[in-house]
């Protein structure tokens, strides 16, 4: 069977006088049971038993919905939801809420959220209720309000990989009325990869943080509270932790070299860049939120500012190409030949099959990444500031009609910056742009600003018509209006004569390209239906319609597609302008308690027009990042949930997934109609048992095991095919989906009033698996990135 509610016995942060969980899934407080749909539910308890402090935690305790994050750069976030995945340099798929406030951006998601006190995850479409961008579910999470007494905690931990954690907080009254929380964390580690070419220094998938959260809730008065939130954060780290995997079977026909056609779960992972990488976020929100009771009800208004900002450097992926062996220009003559020295200097080094090191540039094999200067490096930078706010009337809860009423508006300022630059042996600079005669001549040069404005009006109104059965409705309109101006200069590029960006001419003679707007958008309703069979038991049913926005991809993306890979005979065609996403989705589910046991089982269908799929493309032109859209997605499957108590102190938990997903229509690649839904597991299945029992009076004893099974997963439209590829040679396909893997987590801990001592053990087994799979089918191969290895601790937590 299969879940949605995992661990619902440990999760008992808030509960009514039943004893039963309370949770604000749907913007009101309510109980689980009363919820008609599929959530996840951790409370306090549970996240410190099970050692959770952010997404990446949480996810992997939750059917259906997987991860993928840090792989590229620390912003990069997609959390794939019942088949609905988050593509990069999109919108995400999936509302962020902490504390009532919706979050902007889920670049976030990789940073603790501040004190966690309680998460929910919602399945499912919920324009309805949280609006634009939640086609794929919602995360609302609680952190810790203040105490009437001061109050504190604290966790520390150290594990292999010289990996180290420490979060605090504190928390209590500063005048009457008046109360606060400070919280902070610090994690650093050394990460489980290392660079050979470096001399295998830690530089390959290592990373430092901090983050600093300051919240202060005040009584005003009778009925009114403000709360006031403050957070900064940190994050320094490697950035592009992939290798290349190649996929031409004719090559390896030919050369009898297997490599030039390999499985990717087969790879044997060598980082030989040259380049350092690097990877800085910084972080910093604000928010403000008052409510005050009426009579009839209360209104809540909030108001809240987030400033995210990331850039990267790494090596780049151009060698095999021969851009930096000749030029056009002769100002650039130093790039060649530090190109071709580099090479001389590195004949015969060791390099990842099939690739190798010869004596002259064009005798050489690079692949992306190499140790030399001949495959360039790249800048990257994406940055966000925005300002929203949501007025919000509800009715006071305990009547047959429950209703709410409001308007949302968020104004998003967006810069997206992918620079390819030549490589001179002296690192690659942060810079937008770099003339030819500098250290790092810039070959090619994406640089767009985004404005971007939305607003919603919505209601929503649940009604019990007998004691048993409760109808709701929800209903949201969201516009988006869009703008996008190109920043890049009207310059050519030294080392091919042509535009500095291909969307200004693909001669010597450069255009402007022109500023573009579109307003999207779309009525997003939810119907929801609940009938209480019994004390323990509900049966529900809901539809509804998820929305995301479209957008604006780099401008001068679809002239580089249609200049390079038509000549090929590619059907990859895109949009500068990609369309808005849509989803229909229904759900029908039965859940409730037997005795000792706590299930849940449901069954979804969700259809999803235009959906947003990001693809990478790599040619002589450099890299190009774009986000495409699929026609047409459909995705089925069966959840459900079993949690048993098997005596005091001692459950046992189960939950899985199984989805059926299939590409009805894509226009962009129509070969690829058939085919599963990228970065969609088959299934996952989660298996767990916790124990607790008392040493002594003082002392108590803490075991828990966790057991995680993703199924394979395939992360690209194209899947068993082939493909035409720019080296004249067909990539086929087969070998580039992820295998199944399983990965096991233990802990095993003593505690007593305020303290407990815990070691533990993720990964315990050493179960090698692929984070990410992207394939770059014009290119032949794929980039890969490995996943996590074994990683054992020890954590000691303290509280008063």
């Amino acid at each position: 069977m299969a879940l949605a509610i995992a661990t619902p016995a440990m999760a008992q942060q808030a509960s009514d006088s039943s004893g039963e969980l309370v949770v604000t899934a749907r913007r009101v407080n309510e109980r689980l049971s009363d919820v008609p749909a599929s959530v996840t539910v951790l409370g306090e308890a549970a996240l410190a038993k099970a050692g959770i402090s952010k997404a990446d935690d949480f996810v992997k305790l939750t059917p259906g919905v997987t991860i993928v994050s840090g792989t590229s750069e620390a912003g990069d976030i997609q959390i794939n939801i019942r088949g609905v995945n988050g593509a990069r340099d999109a919108e995400g798929s999936v509302a962020l809420v902490v504390d009532g406030i919706l979050k902007t951006n889920t670049a976030s998601l990789n940073q603790p959220q501040g004190s966690l006190t309680q998460v929910e995850v919602l399945k499912g479409p919920q324009g309805a209720i949280y609006g634009r961008n939640a086609t794929a579910g919602a995360f609302v999470i609680q952190t810790r309000k203040p105490t009437d007494i001061l109050s504190g905690g604290a966790r520390l931990s150290y594990a292999t990989q010289n990996t180290a954690k420490g979060d605090v907080w504190l928390a209590g009254p500063l005048a009457e009325g008046v109360g606060f929380v400070l919280a902070g964390d610090y994690s650093t580690t050394d990460g489980f990869y290392r660079n050979a070419y470096l001399g295998n220094s830690k530089l390959v998938d290592y990373q430092h943080g901090y983050n600093l959260h300051g919240r202060i809730v005040a009584d005003l008065g009778a009925g009114t509270t403000l709360d006031t939130k403050a957070h900064f954060g940190q994050l320094k780290g490697a950035s592009i932790a992939f290798n290349a995997a190649f996929a031409l079977p004719a090559f390896a026909s030919a050369t009898g070299i297997s490599t030039f056609n390999e499985n990717v779960n087969s790879h044997n992972f060598l980082f030989t860049n040259n380049i350092v990488p690097v990877n800085q976020q910084k972080t910093l929100e604000l928010s403000s939120k008052l409510t005050h009771d009426f009579d009839a009800g209360t209104l809540t208004a909030w108001v809240a500012y987030n400033d995210i900002r990331n850039w990267l450097v790494a090596d780049g992926t151009s060698a095999d190409f021969q851009l930096f062996t000749s030029a056009v220009n002769p100002a650039v003559s130093k790039v060649t030949s530090t190109c071709a020295a580099s090479v001389a200097s590195l004949t015969g080094y060791p390099m990842a099959s099939p690739t190798y090191i010869s004596t002259t540039p064009a005798s050489s094999l690079f692949g992306a990444y190499s140790p030399t200067t001949c495959d360039g490096s790249q800048y990257q930078r994406r940055e966000q500031r925005d300002i929203s706010g949501e007025l919000r009337f509800a009715s006071r809860a305990g009547g047959d009609l429950n209703w709410q009423l409001g308007a949302y508006f968020i104004h998003i300022d967006r810069r997206a910056i992918v620079q390819s630059q030549a490589d001179m042996g002296q690192g690659a600079a942060k810079a937008v742009y770099q003339s030819p005669t500098s250290t790092s001549p810039t070959n090619q040069l994406f640089d767009d600003s985004f404005k971007t404005n939305a607003y919603a009006p919505f209601a929503s109104g649940d009604y019990s018509i007998t004691k048993a059965l409760n109808f709701g409705v929800a209903l949201r309109y969201d516009v988006e209006e869009r703008h996008v101006r190109n920043n890049v200069p009207l310059l050519l590029d030294p080392f091919t004569g042509h535009c500095l960006n291909p969307g200004q001419g693909l001669g010597s003679t450069c255009t402007a390209i022109a500023p573009k707007s579109r307003t999207f958008q779309q009525f997003e309703p939810k119907v929801t239906l609940r009938y209480r069979f019994g004390p323990e038991a509900t049966a529900y049913a809901n539809w509804g319609v998820g929305f995301k926005s479209g957008g604006f991809n780099n401008q001068g993306a679809s002239a580089i597609i249609a200049s390079y890979f038509g000549a090929i005979g590619s059907e990859a065609r895109i949009e500068d302008i990609y369309k808005a996403e849509k989803s229909s989705s229904l759900e029908a589910g039965i859940k409730g308690r037997l005795g000792p046991v706590d299930y849940a089982l449901a069954g979804y269908y969700n259809s999803v027009r235009n959906m947003q799929f990001f693809e990478f493309f790599v040619g002589s032109f450099g890299l190009l990042r774009v986000v495409e859209n699929i026609d047409k997605v459909d995705l089925k499957g069966l959840e459900g949930n079993l949690n048993v108590k098997l005596r005091q102190g001692w459950t046992a938990f189960a939950s899985a997934n199984v989805m059926d997903s299939k590409i009805k229509a894509n226009s962009v690649r129509p070969s690829t109609v058939g085919n599963k839904s990228p970065y969609t597991a088959d299934y996952t299945l989660n298996l767990g048992s916790q124990f607790e029992t008392p040493i002594n009076d003082k002392v108590g004893l803490l075991l828990r095991a966790d057991y995680r099974l993703t199924g394979p997963t395939w992360f690209h439209v194209v899947q068993a095919q082939t493909n035409p590829t720019i080296f004249g040679a067909p990539g086929n396909y087969t070998g580039t989906r992820r295998n199944a893997f399983g990965v096991v987590d233990l802990r095993a801990g003593l505690s007593g009033k305020a303290w407990s001592l815990t070691a533990y053990g993720t990964n315990v087994f050493d179960k090698r698996y692929l984070a990410e799979v992207i394939p770059a089918v014009e290119f032949g191969g794929s980039f890969v990135s490995p996943g996590a290895r074994a990683q054992y601790g020890l954590e000691l937590a303290l509280k008063f």
